[in-house]
């Protein structure tokens, strides 16, 4: 067994080596071999370019020689026989062979298969010519050939009314035009021969036509050779015969003359109107007044007022969705009737695949136009040449809207169109803004290359008109919840082109869908609410302005009065507009992404220009507020009091004595630097990340596509596949969007802040207080002339400047309750307190601080002299005492005493009671000196940065633009606030800026 299946092994590889070989020795036998020598070029041949006797092969592309006794037949790839001779036999192509006729039969039959003697002459192709009326018989009625060819007169006779046809071999009845008007194959004298059609000169039919095309927009006008040729005849044909193709020809000329109407002229339009009016007796078409029998559908009348009754009177009997299975309810399905030039009827046909756009692309994303709720819009640039080659003749459109009724039964609506190119009296009277004005037509077509040609039809065409613009507007009926529209409107605007050099003329072509609702409501509704919130915002900012005034110390209203109020009232109104366009902006992205049957469309982008304004009021706004807020917090008044005393004395050298004297110990001024320094750090700390802000909202909205909900169409998918349609943003989605994804991101951020981040990591403002308390430091802040913050860092240990050992145990002893506590009160741990200071302790702050700050502060110690510099050193102490005695109720003219704040005074920010002869200190336990640093503005910050990023992508559609240029503003803003910060801080406390990180 093993050694036969090994056998049989050897021999399938034995055959198949075998098979191998012999294909590649046929390979090498038959294929011809490549040659080093060998090229692939030859001469350029062109068929036109062969001479008489030759032919162009089509499989070798070149001139051949055509056999004996033959010629080029009319195309040029082929050979016949020559005049005089007769075909033997006929392979098909060149592959012919040719015979001469003898001298008595020297004429060859029609199909040049036989000699024939003639009664006459010959024509240049060998064959008999019979005279005018006459038909050529070559063979009997049973195909038997005759030796002598006849020529047979037609009877024109009453009885027959036969004449020979166009091609002479057969006697056909003459058109019933002729027979009617001359009772006879001839249209004589006064009778009028117009198109193929004899007219009665003695009808009432007018007889001085023009047929003129008319080019409005270039100014030009001229005779056009198909006008010329067909507008009698299809006039005649259509008023004396009822002609329905003749008719439909007409109405044809007339569009293509964009629907000009002159009661003074027959042109097309002209003749139009006539016929429509003189065939009353003939009656309607589906009870439809402008829709005369026989004739097509081009005009809805010329009354003002009728285009507003005719788009907003009568919803279509059907409903449409969002979302369901059912896709009549969410797609939109046109169909068009469409004729040829001629006025043939060609088919019905969907809009769908293109037929209306003439910018090429997939079938999907050219059917997405019809998805009903989709925005589509769709553009491009189209070379002159292309559109002569695929628009030999023009194509006519009647439009429908195709929808089913309750009871299942398929109807059509007739779609109005509002060409802009109608001319009324001379005007443009569809341009006008007032509908009221527009004339409403049925017909349209994409490109017209055959009106525009002058002399010859078979021409380049002098001009061409083109529909550059296509637009379908579908308006929602108002209060609608089952998704009823109003009749869709299709405008369109036509260019005309000189053509000069079609190969590099081109022309731009849109198509565009939109979808618009009244907005009246809306409008109301953010106008009410825009004058309930801005009525909150003046008495808030009244509020505001009495606070500041009770602050400062100071009863009188005057400019600066008036000014600070303007500046509140510009924060609140700036919340006003934020809470309204965020608020409208959520209402538009969840009521129209989630209804099912359609109750709300988006505004259009001219409807859009309100919400853009109130964004563009609101970011001035609040950059203002912003601004505000950021002098006010860079021109505070702050001193470090520093309550360490000398431990004992030191012998010290007396400079320029030669001896010694004892001295208290310095105290170290290290500790006030420190505390400034973590106070300059503190400045711009933030509740939020920002630049993990910029880059969570850029991630959502790029890469995991939260940008697609705010595009314009049903889709709430935060995905799209690439060949799909992608529909054009809308600007009211792309503010809700990033405005709702800012603010969720940052509430989060915020909220972690609060409750893990600051109890767990690291509480910076809480730390700060801690400070002070271990460097024995207190901070006197006014952000006010008569208010201001104070934190208590007095140490309960008596010192802080000790070494490590010491430091332990003392806070070894704080922690064990061994020591009394913090507070500025005895045992009470308030550390931090709101102060409202008198004017008298104010006056007195006031002359020491001048002194301090005289020489600018410490930026000129170093090219001050010595004694400027011991005045500003001896201004610091003096301020440290005043301040310290101050805290410790030395100056009874000038004391205070300690409350808290009612809860209406919490509420509303400010004081009631005016520290008239004593300061008020109220106990805080919010740590709300905050408020003169960045983390006491986070709602201002957030708010701002949110606008700022807003703003920027409204202008630029453009969110990294705008994360970029968010983050740039942020990290410019805060160099600045750190830098001037740092100069006031040592300006007013005398601390070195050199020491400021």
């Amino acid at each position: 067994m093993a050694t036969g299946g090994r056998g049989a092994v050897v021999a399938m590889a034995a055959r198949s080596t075998l098979s191998s070989a012999s294909v590649t020795l046929f390979v090498l036998l038959v294929l011809p071999r490549v040659s080093e020598a060998q090229t692939f070029f030859f001469p350029f041949r062109q068929p036109e370019t062969c001479g008489h006797n030759q032919y162009f092969d089509i499989s070798a592309l070149s001139c051949v020689a055509c056999g004996s006794n033959q010629r080029q037949d009319a195309r040029g790839t082929s050979c016949v026989c020559l005049p005089g001779f007769q075909m033997i036999s006929n392979n098909g192509g060149p592959d012919i062979t040719c015979k001469k006729c003898p001298e008595h039969m020297k004429g060859v039959t029609e199909d040049g298969w036989n000699c024939i003697s003639c009664p006459g002459g010959l024509t240049a192709e060998g064959k008999c010519h019979c005279p005018t009326g006459h038909i050529l018989v070559e063979r009997n009625v049973n195909g038997t050939l005759l030796s002598q060819a006849t020529c047979e007169l037609c009877d024109e006779s009453e009885d027959s009314f036969t004449v020979a046809n166009a091609l002479g071999n057969r006697c056909v009845r003459c058109e019933p035009a002729f027979i009617n008007t001359s009772k006879s194959c001839a249209c004589s004298e006064p009778n009028i021969l117009t198109g193929g059609l004899c007219l009665s000169s003695t009808g009432n039919f007018p007889l001085r036509m023009i047929s003129t095309a008319r080019y409005g927009e270039l100014g030009i006008s001229f005779t056009s050779e198909w006008f010329a040729k067909y507008l009698q005849s299809s006039a005649a044909a259509c008023w004396v015969y009822g002609n329905l193709t003749s008719c439909q020809a007409l109405g044809n000329m007339c569009v293509m003359n964009m629907n000009y109407y002159d009661s003074s002229t027959f042109d097309a339009c002209g003749l139009f109107q006539v016929i429509f009016e003189n065939t009353a007796a003939l009656g309607t078409v589906h009870s439809v007044s402008f829709w005369r029998q026989n004739l097509p559908w081009l005009f809805y009348g010329d009354q003002l007022g009728l285009a507003p009754q005719i788009l907003s009177t009568t919803p279509l009997p059907t409903n449409f969705s969002f979302k369901g299975e059912n896709q009549q309810s969410t797609k939109l399905k046109f169909v068009a009737a469409s004729y040829d030039a001629r006025g043939n009827f060609l088919k019905w046909q969907t809009l769908e695949g293109g037929i209306l756009q003439l910018c090429p692309d997939t079938e999907m994303r050219l059917n997405a136009a019809y998805s009903f709720g989709t925005t589509y819009q769709q553009s491009c640039e189209i070379p002159v040449s292309k559109i002569l080659t695929d628009f030999p003749t023009p194509t006519f459109y009647d439009v429908y809207l195709e929808y089913t009724d309750e009871n299942q039964h398929q109807y059509i609506w007739a779609v109005p169109v509002l060409n802009l190119n109608l001319q009324h009296k001379k005007m443009f009277v569809n341009k006008d803004s007032s509908s009221g004005k527009w004339l409403l037509t049925r017909r349209i077509f994409l490109v017209d290359t055959l009106s525009g040609r002058e002399n010859d039809l078979g021409s380049q065409p002098r001009l061409i008109r083109v529909a550059t613009q296509i637009s379908l507007s579908i308006h929602l009926v108002p209060n609608t919840k089952n998704g009823n529209i109003y009749p869709p409107l299709i405008t369109i605007a036509y260019r005309d082109i000189d053509i000069k050099d079609p190969s590099s003329q081109s022309v731009k072509v849109s198509f565009s869908v939109t979808y618009e609702m009244d907005q009246g409501e809306a409008h109301v509704q953010t106008d009410i609410a825009l004058g309930v919130l801005g009525g909150l915002a003046v008495l808030s900012s009244l509020l505001k302005t009495a606070g500041w005034k009770r602050r400062i110390g100071s009863p009188m209203i005057d400019l600066q009065t008036v000014a600070k109020f303007l500046v509140y009232y510009a924060g609140d109104l700036a919340n006003v507009f934020f809470i309204i366009t965020v608020g409208t902006g959520l209402y538009w992205l969840i009521f129209f992404k989630a209804q099912k049957s359609v109750s709300v469309l988006l505004p259009v982008p001219v409807q859009e220009k309100r919400f853009v304004t109130y964004v563009g009021c609101g970011f001035a706004l609040k950059a203002l507020q912003f601004l505000h807020k950021l002098i006010s917090q860079i021109t505070i008044d702050i001193f470090f009091i520093d309550w360490e005393r000398p431990k004992g004395k030191v012998l010290k050298a007396v400079e320029g004595e030669g001896g010694v004297r004892s001295a208290t110990v310095p105290v170290s001024i290290w500790r006030t630097y420190f505390v400034a320094n973590e106070w300059n750090e503190i400045q711009t700390v933030r509740k939020i990340n920002p630049l993990f802000q910029v880059l969570t909202v850029l991630f959502l909205l790029e890469v995991v596509g939260f940008k697609n909900l705010a595009l314009m169409d049903s889709s709430s998918s935060l995905s799209r596949s690439p060949p799909s349609y992608i529909a054009p943003y809308s600007r009211i989605l792309r503010y809700a969007v990033s405005s709702a994804l800012w603010l969720v991101i940052g509430l989060i951020q915020i909220v972690f802040f609060a409750v893990f981040y600051e109890r767990f990591i690291e509480d910076k403002i809480r730390q700060f207080v801690d400070l002070c308390c271990m460097s024995n430091i207190s901070v006197f802040l006014l952000s006010h002339r008569c208010f201001g913050y104070y934190i208590h860092g007095r140490s309960v240990h008596g010192h802080a400047d000790t070494n490590m050992e010491e430091m332990n145990m003392n806070l070894k002893r704080e922690a064990e309750n061994l020591c009394s506590q913090r507070g500025l009160v005895p045992n009470t741990d308030g550390q931090t307190f709101q102060i409202a200071i008198s004017s008298q302790m104010r006056q007195h702050y006031d002359r020491i601080h001048e002194t301090l700050t005289r020489k600018n502060g410490p930026a000129r110690l170093l090219s001050s002299s010595g004694s400027t510099f011991e005045q500003s050193v001896k201004a610091y102490h003096t301020m440290n005492k005043f301040l310290g005695s101050f805290i410790d109720h030395v100056h009874k003219e000038m004391d205070y005493f300690i409350k808290d704040k009612l809860l209406l005074e919490r509420i509303l920010g400010m004081e009631f009671m005016e520290p008239m002869e004593k300061s008020i200190f109220y106990n805080d336990e919010g740590y709300s000196f905050s408020s003169v640093l960045y983390y006491g503005n986070e709602a201002t910050l957030l708010i701002y940065d949110l606008m700022f990023f807003c703003v920027v992508d409204l202008a630029c559609q453009n969110f990294i633009l705008a994360a970029f240029l968010t983050y740039l503003q942020q990290e410019i803003f805060r160099f600045i606030r750190n830098a001037v910060g740092q100069k006031n801080l040592a300006s007013k406390t005398l601390v070195d800026q050199r020491f400021l990180i």
